[in-house]
């Protein structure tokens, strides 16, 4: 048996939105080291604001201004920071009620180790040097001397220059194993060969194989080559050029179904405009030298395959 492969994988995408008025209100603020909460109608105010009461969801506008200082609820230390997080240094996670606030913040705190941090003890924001409207303008929580308040104010949450939209990257490392039948589908990549596998109940050919058939939901082993030429079942057009893809866009993305196959996988089509990519297109894989799979897929030159042939795998 082959060995089953394994790699490091990263997902990493920005995810960009916009604002509301309370949202907008409460990161500017934090720009300007003002925390702002709101304030439902039985009179709690809620840090960080809402736009709608989670009890009633009643519409909520009115803004108060809170303390910087608060009182720790419950915390977790973390020994060990990870990439981007706020605190180079082993930290705790927290949860701060601000003095003025009824519910608690989510932030980390800057403390000497875990026998430094309890329940109760009195905390203060730390503002970070350069603030932009995001919520690490809070560089983290730092302990606190001082007495508690209940002093809120109300505020207009009109600043100069609001925020309206932020950018948040999200992203994902993990370890994948693709198992036995797909590590053999890979390794057959290597090779500049496609492989799936054959149901012995149904007799459909999957590919990339998943080891085992979800239509019948028996396992699979029959090992079958196809293509490698294949017919476009259906494609999109990108318009939005991926980060550290080198692709001008606009491009074409497809699904595939390979001759000899009883599902469609998707790859880029490249070799031929944009806008003449098409459904029933008979297409081919480009390799690249000392690639571990087809770069992407061109016109064979063929008549376009009639759509009875290919409707079942849409």
């Amino acid at each position: 048996m082959p060995d089953v492969l394994s790699a490091p994988l990263v997902v990493e995408f920005p995810f960009t939105r916009s604002l509301g008025p309370v949202q907008s209100a409460f990161l500017t603020g934090l720009r300007e080291r003002t925390v702002l909460g709101v304030r439902t109608g039985d009179g709690k105010v809620l840090v960080p604001p809402v736009e709608y009461d989670p009890v009633t969801a009643e519409e909520l506008r009115e803004l108060t201004e809170v303390a910087t200082t608060g009182t720790v609820t419950t915390w977790a230390w973390n020994p060990a920071p990870r990439r981007d997080q706020p605190l180079a240094a082993p930290f705790a996670w927290v949860l701060v009620k601000l003095d003025g606030a009824d519910t608690a913040l989510l932030h980390v705190l800057d403390a000497t180790g875990p026998e430094a941090v309890n329940t109760g003890m009195r905390v203060r924001i730390r503002w970070a040097p350069q603030r932009t409207g995001a919520i690490t303008d809070i560089a983290c929580f730092e302990p606190y001397e001082g007495e508690a308040t209940a002093e809120s104010t109300p505020h207009s949450g009109e600043f100069a220059d609001p925020v309206t939209g932020i950018v948040t990257p999200a992203r994902l490392d993990y370890t994948y194993a693709p198992g036995r039948a797909q590590s053999a589908y890979l390794n057959a990549l290597s090779e500049q060969r496609t492989v799936g596998e054959r149901c012995p109940s149904c007799r459909k050919v999957y590919v990339p194989p998943r080891g085992a058939c979800p239509t019948c939901g028996v396992a699979t082993a029959e090992q079958v080559e196809v293509g490698p030429r294949g017919t476009v079942t259906t494609y999109c057009i990108v318009n939005i050029k991926a980060k550290n893809l080198d692709i001008e866009v606009p491009y074409v993305y497809a699904h595939i179904a390979l001759d000899g196959a009883d599902l469609a996988l998707h790859g880029r089509i490249g070799g031929i405009p944009y806008d003449q990519v098409r459904m029933g297109l008979r297409v081919e894989p480009v390799w690249t030298e000392g690639g571990r799979h087809p770069d992407h897929y061109r016109p064979t030159g063929e008549p376009d395959a009639d759509y009875d042939a290919y409707k079942e795998l849409l």
